[in-house]
Protein backbone atom coordinates (compact mmCIF):
# COMPACT_ATOMS: atom_id res chain seq x y z
CA UNK A 1 0.00 0.00 0.00
CA UNK A 2 1.27 3.45 -0.92
CA UNK A 3 0.47 6.72 0.82
CA UNK A 4 0.24 9.98 -1.12
CA UNK A 5 0.12 13.04 1.11
CA UNK A 6 -2.14 15.93 0.11
CA UNK A 7 -0.54 19.25 1.05
CA UNK A 8 -3.85 21.13 1.09
CA UNK A 9 -3.73 21.39 4.90
CA UNK A 10 -0.01 21.95 5.32
CA UNK A 11 1.53 25.16 6.66
CA UNK A 12 2.30 27.01 3.43
CA UNK A 13 4.46 29.52 5.29
CA UNK A 14 6.74 26.55 5.99
CA UNK A 15 6.20 24.69 2.73
CA UNK A 16 9.76 23.51 2.22
CA UNK A 17 10.02 22.26 5.81
CA UNK A 18 6.65 20.53 5.55
CA UNK A 19 7.68 18.77 2.34
CA UNK A 20 10.95 17.66 3.91
CA UNK A 21 9.09 16.34 6.94
CA UNK A 22 6.58 14.25 5.01
CA UNK A 23 9.33 12.93 2.75
CA UNK A 24 11.33 11.80 5.77
CA UNK A 25 8.14 10.40 7.32
CA UNK A 26 7.80 7.93 4.45
CA UNK A 27 5.33 9.48 2.01
CA UNK A 28 5.35 7.77 -1.38
CA UNK A 29 4.06 10.77 -3.32
CA UNK A 30 2.85 14.36 -2.99
CA UNK A 31 -0.79 15.03 -3.90
CA UNK A 32 -1.72 18.48 -5.22
CA UNK A 33 -5.40 19.42 -4.99
CA UNK A 34 -5.99 22.12 -7.60
CA UNK A 35 -9.41 23.80 -7.17
CA UNK A 36 -10.94 26.52 -9.33
CA UNK A 37 -13.86 27.75 -7.20
CA UNK A 38 -16.30 26.61 -9.89
CA UNK A 39 -16.16 22.83 -10.22
CA UNK A 40 -15.77 22.79 -6.44
CA UNK A 41 -16.66 25.67 -4.11
CA UNK A 42 -13.16 26.21 -2.81
CA UNK A 43 -10.02 27.80 -4.31
CA UNK A 44 -6.60 26.35 -3.64
CA UNK A 45 -3.44 26.99 -5.65
CA UNK A 46 -2.00 26.97 -9.14
CA UNK A 47 1.22 26.34 -10.99
CA UNK A 48 3.57 28.44 -8.78
CA UNK A 49 2.98 26.05 -5.88
CA UNK A 50 3.48 23.05 -8.14
CA UNK A 51 6.78 24.45 -9.39
CA UNK A 52 7.91 25.13 -5.82
CA UNK A 53 7.03 21.60 -4.74
CA UNK A 54 8.90 20.13 -7.71
CA UNK A 55 12.03 22.08 -6.77
CA UNK A 56 11.81 20.93 -3.16
CA UNK A 57 11.18 17.19 -3.50
CA UNK A 58 12.14 14.22 -5.63
CA UNK A 59 8.97 12.31 -4.76
CA UNK A 60 6.38 11.79 -7.50
CA UNK A 61 3.83 14.59 -7.75
CA UNK A 62 0.23 13.60 -8.39
CA UNK A 63 -1.83 16.57 -9.56
CA UNK A 64 -5.59 16.33 -9.02
CA UNK A 65 -7.38 18.87 -11.20
CA UNK A 66 -10.71 19.76 -9.60
CA UNK A 67 -11.46 22.29 -12.32
CA UNK A 68 -14.00 22.75 -15.08
CA UNK A 69 -12.71 22.02 -18.59
CA UNK A 70 -9.42 20.48 -17.44
CA UNK A 71 -8.25 20.27 -21.05
CA UNK A 72 -7.56 24.00 -20.79
CA UNK A 73 -5.21 23.57 -17.82
CA UNK A 74 -3.46 20.24 -18.30
CA UNK A 75 -0.63 21.76 -20.32
CA UNK A 76 0.29 24.16 -17.52
CA UNK A 77 0.59 21.38 -14.94
CA UNK A 78 2.37 18.77 -17.04
CA UNK A 79 5.96 20.03 -16.55
CA UNK A 80 6.10 19.26 -12.82
CA UNK A 81 3.53 16.45 -12.53
CA UNK A 82 4.24 12.71 -12.61
CA UNK A 83 0.53 11.86 -12.79
CA UNK A 84 -2.39 14.10 -13.75
CA UNK A 85 -5.91 13.25 -12.63
CA UNK A 86 -9.00 15.02 -13.93
CA UNK A 87 -12.70 14.63 -13.09
CA UNK A 88 -15.02 12.77 -15.41
CA UNK A 89 -17.79 15.21 -14.42
CA UNK A 90 -15.75 18.28 -15.37
CA UNK A 91 -15.33 17.75 -19.09
CA UNK A 92 -17.17 16.55 -22.16
CA UNK A 93 -13.79 15.77 -23.75
CA UNK A 94 -12.22 13.05 -21.58
CA UNK A 95 -10.52 11.44 -24.57
CA UNK A 96 -8.77 14.72 -25.36
CA UNK A 97 -7.59 15.05 -21.76
CA UNK A 98 -6.18 11.53 -21.74
CA UNK A 99 -4.47 12.09 -25.08
CA UNK A 100 -2.87 15.37 -23.95
CA UNK A 101 -1.41 13.71 -20.87
CA UNK A 102 -0.17 10.64 -22.72
CA UNK A 103 1.40 12.70 -25.50
CA UNK A 104 3.55 14.33 -22.82
CA UNK A 105 4.69 10.89 -21.72
CA UNK A 106 2.80 11.02 -18.42
CA UNK A 107 0.24 8.62 -16.93
CA UNK A 108 -3.38 9.78 -16.77
CA UNK A 109 -5.99 9.31 -14.09
CA UNK A 110 -9.70 9.99 -13.81
CA UNK A 111 -11.53 10.86 -10.61
CA UNK A 112 -15.20 10.56 -9.82
CA UNK A 113 -17.38 12.15 -7.16
CA UNK A 114 -19.26 10.00 -4.62
CA UNK A 115 -22.56 10.38 -6.51
CA UNK A 116 -21.17 9.56 -9.97
CA UNK A 117 -21.81 5.96 -11.11
CA UNK A 118 -18.70 3.83 -11.44
CA UNK A 119 -20.02 2.81 -14.86
CA UNK A 120 -19.22 6.32 -16.13
CA UNK A 121 -15.55 5.28 -16.23
CA UNK A 122 -16.09 2.04 -18.13
CA UNK A 123 -15.21 3.45 -21.60
CA UNK A 124 -11.85 4.74 -20.36
CA UNK A 125 -10.55 2.09 -17.97
CA UNK A 126 -8.22 0.53 -20.53
CA UNK A 127 -6.76 3.93 -21.40
CA UNK A 128 -5.88 5.31 -17.96
CA UNK A 129 -3.36 4.39 -15.30
CA UNK A 130 -5.20 5.49 -12.15
CA UNK A 131 -8.76 5.82 -10.89
CA UNK A 132 -9.25 8.22 -8.00
CA UNK A 133 -12.31 7.40 -5.91
CA UNK A 134 -13.50 10.42 -3.96
CA UNK A 135 -14.79 9.13 -0.63
CA UNK A 136 -15.96 12.64 0.32
CA UNK A 137 -17.47 15.37 -1.82
CA UNK A 138 -14.48 17.29 -3.20
CA UNK A 139 -13.62 20.83 -2.26
CA UNK A 140 -12.66 20.76 1.41
CA UNK A 141 -10.26 18.76 3.55
CA UNK A 142 -11.10 17.15 6.88
CA UNK A 143 -14.40 15.50 5.89
CA UNK A 144 -15.61 12.11 7.11
CA UNK A 145 -15.22 9.02 4.93
CA UNK A 146 -18.46 8.03 3.16
CA UNK A 147 -18.98 4.31 3.98
CA UNK A 148 -20.69 3.58 0.66
CA UNK A 149 -17.35 4.28 -1.00
CA UNK A 150 -16.21 0.77 -0.03
CA UNK A 151 -18.73 -0.78 -2.39
CA UNK A 152 -17.63 1.54 -5.17
CA UNK A 153 -14.00 0.55 -4.66
CA UNK A 154 -14.97 -3.14 -4.81
CA UNK A 155 -16.95 -2.53 -8.00
CA UNK A 156 -13.98 -0.82 -9.62
CA UNK A 157 -11.61 -3.50 -8.43
CA UNK A 158 -13.63 -6.10 -10.32
CA UNK A 159 -13.64 -3.98 -13.48
CA UNK A 160 -9.96 -3.13 -13.82
CA UNK A 161 -6.65 -4.88 -14.22
CA UNK A 162 -4.58 -3.76 -11.22
CA UNK A 163 -1.38 -4.50 -13.11
CA UNK A 164 -2.20 -1.58 -15.40
CA UNK A 165 -4.54 0.67 -13.42
CA UNK A 166 -4.30 1.58 -9.76
CA UNK A 167 -7.16 2.58 -7.48
CA UNK A 168 -6.53 5.60 -5.28
CA UNK A 169 -8.88 6.72 -2.51
CA UNK A 170 -9.16 10.30 -1.28
CA UNK A 171 -11.27 11.64 1.57
CA UNK A 172 -11.52 10.81 5.25
CA UNK A 173 -8.74 8.20 5.08
CA UNK A 174 -7.43 7.43 8.58
CA UNK A 175 -5.51 4.66 10.36
CA UNK A 176 -8.77 3.30 11.78
CA UNK A 177 -10.44 2.77 8.40
CA UNK A 178 -7.54 2.17 6.02
CA UNK A 179 -7.54 -1.61 6.48
CA UNK A 180 -11.08 -1.99 5.16
CA UNK A 181 -10.32 0.44 2.34
CA UNK A 182 -7.35 -1.72 1.37
CA UNK A 183 -9.42 -4.91 1.55
CA UNK A 184 -11.95 -3.33 -0.81
CA UNK A 185 -9.21 -3.03 -3.44
CA UNK A 186 -7.38 0.28 -2.98
CA UNK A 187 -3.74 0.59 -4.02
CA UNK A 188 -3.02 4.17 -2.91
CA UNK A 189 -4.32 6.05 0.12
CA UNK A 190 -4.42 9.83 -0.05
CA UNK A 191 -4.18 11.51 3.33
CA UNK A 192 -3.92 15.16 4.25
CA UNK A 193 -5.57 16.56 7.35
CA UNK A 194 -4.95 13.39 9.36
CA UNK A 195 -1.21 13.82 8.69
CA UNK A 196 -0.86 17.57 9.17
CA UNK A 197 -3.18 17.54 12.18
CA UNK A 198 -0.80 15.19 13.95
CA UNK A 199 2.31 16.07 15.92
CA UNK A 200 4.10 13.08 14.43
CA UNK A 201 3.74 12.77 10.65
CA UNK A 202 5.76 9.57 10.53
CA UNK A 203 3.56 7.74 13.01
CA UNK A 204 0.44 8.51 10.97
CA UNK A 205 1.95 7.64 7.59
CA UNK A 206 3.43 4.41 8.91
CA UNK A 207 0.14 3.53 10.62
CA UNK A 208 -1.63 3.92 7.29
CA UNK A 209 0.91 1.64 5.66
CA UNK A 210 1.13 -0.92 8.48
CA UNK A 211 -2.61 -1.15 8.98
CA UNK A 212 -2.95 -2.22 5.37
CA UNK A 213 -0.08 -4.68 5.19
Amino acid sequence: MKVSVSILDCDFLRLQQELKAITEAGADAIHLDVMDGHFVPNLSFGTPIGIAVRRAVSLPIHTHLMVNEPQKFIGSFLPFSDLIIFHIEATDKPEQCIRMIHEAGKPAGISLKPDTPVSALAPYLTEIQDVLVMSVFPGHGGQQFIPESLGRIRELSMLIDHAKTTISVDGGVKPDNCAEIARAGADVLIAGSVVFGSENYKSVIQALKCSTS
